[in-house]
Parts: structure tokens; sequence; C-alpha cells
């Protein structure tokens, strides 16, 4: 019986992938005269960590440099994003979910600074039971350890769980979790995210599909 809800944030919880790629565009032209496409993010930056985004970006430099960017660029994320609009349909899957007595937590890539930010910017600071971000563990998405980690908090088994993500690393991390992964496409095409392993591909909350599938787990009233 389904009895929690996972949630990616970053391009599951709201659509910010465009304002990520503004942010370090800016950034890299500022500072290395660099012009980043929107291939090479789609490729190396979308739902990584952003341990692995330096590593990619700047594979000589120390992880001290690698820490600094990082921090700067979310710095820029968060001037570029203070006004965030919920996926449609989220915040009725939401009051479902409480109605219902589902658990439900965020499972991020996320700096907890950006977690916050854009949890408080949607009005949804308090309608989850846990945030967790990756880059407070041993290891990130696409290491299941995150959405492990997520559903021991909320005294779930994988089978009893539900995961939304819009990226190929969390899908892969969700996935190899054990749970039924529904995946949002918003950033990848749904080609893509199916490859990848998700076991339901939507455009949003609403989709009829995705609560044909959330009526079937709860089974039985």
């Amino acid at each position: 019986m389904l009895n929690a809800l996972l949630f990616d944030l970053d391009g599951t919880l709201t659509d910010t992938d465009q304002l990520h790629l503004l942010a370090l565009q800016q950034l890299l032209l500022e500072e290395e005269g660099r012009v980043f496409t929107q291939e090479e993010f789609a490729a190396h930056v979308s739902g990584q960590a952003n341990a692995n985004m330096c590593r990619y970006l700047f594979a000589q430099r120390s992880v001290a440099e690698h820490e600094a960017f990082a921090d700067r660029k979310e710095v820029r994320f968060r001037q570029l994003s203070p006004r965030l609009t919920p996926m449609p349909g989220l915040l009725r899957l939401l009051d479902f979910a409480r109605e219902r007595g589902i658990a439900m937590c965020v499972v991020t890539n996320a700096p907890r600074a950006n977690a916050e930010h854009m949890l408080d910017v949607l009005g949804l600071g308090d309608r989850f039971d846990s945030v967790l971000v990756a880059e407070e563990l041993p290891r990130a998405k696409p290491d299941p350890l995150p959405y492990l980690t997520g559903l021991e908090c909320l005294g779930a088994s994988a089978e009893a769980g539900m995961a939304f993500e819009d990226s190929i690393p969390g899908l892969t991390a969700a996935v190899g979790a054990g749970v039924f992964t529904v995946g949002l496409a918003t950033s990848q095409s749904p080609e893509a995210l199916l490859a990848a392993g998700a076991h339901l591909v939507v455009e949003d909350f609403n989709d009829p599909r995705l609560w044909a599938v959330i009526e079937r787990m709860l089974g039985p009233r």
C-alpha cells in the first residue's frame, strides 16, 4: 500500500533548469569568457550534484576552488529566482497525500540554502516531513543512497513508495533504490526518461495516468 511520496526539487516541484542554466552562463562568461550551451547543461549539469558539475567545468582546479565557484553559482541562482511557481497539480497531490496520511519528503542534490530558498518561495516549507540534501550524505544521486535514506526517514519500504524525478541522475537513484519512479518531462524528453528506467512519464501532476497508478497502489478503501 502506498504510504510514502519522495520528491526531487529542481525541475520536479518547480521548473528551474533555465534559471540554473542562466546563472551558469552569466558566471562563466563574466569570469572565464566561456560560452556555456544548453546542450552542455543537459549532458553534464542537469540533476548532478555541484561536485560533479565542477569536476566537468574545471577538471584541473582544487576542491576548494570548486566549492567557491559552486557557492557563487548558487548565490546567482537565488538572485534570479525571487518568484517560483509550483508545477501544475503539485498542490493537489500534496493536499491529497496529507488527507490520506501519506508521508512525504524532498530528496535533492541541491545545496541546503537552495532547497530552503525554493521551498520558502513556493510556500511549501512546512509541507514535507523531511528535506534530504544529498550533499550532506556520503553519496549523492545517481547513487541510490539519498532515496534509501528518504525511505528510512519516512519509515517506508521501497515497495510502498513513489518517487518523482526529472533528471537522469535522479531517475537512476530512485530506480536503483527500488522505488516506483515517475519521470516529469521538464528537463528531459519522455524517451530519455523511459530509457533511464522511469516507470511512468508525465507532463505534470495532473496527468490522469498518474492518479490511476496512485489509486491502484493505495488499494481498496
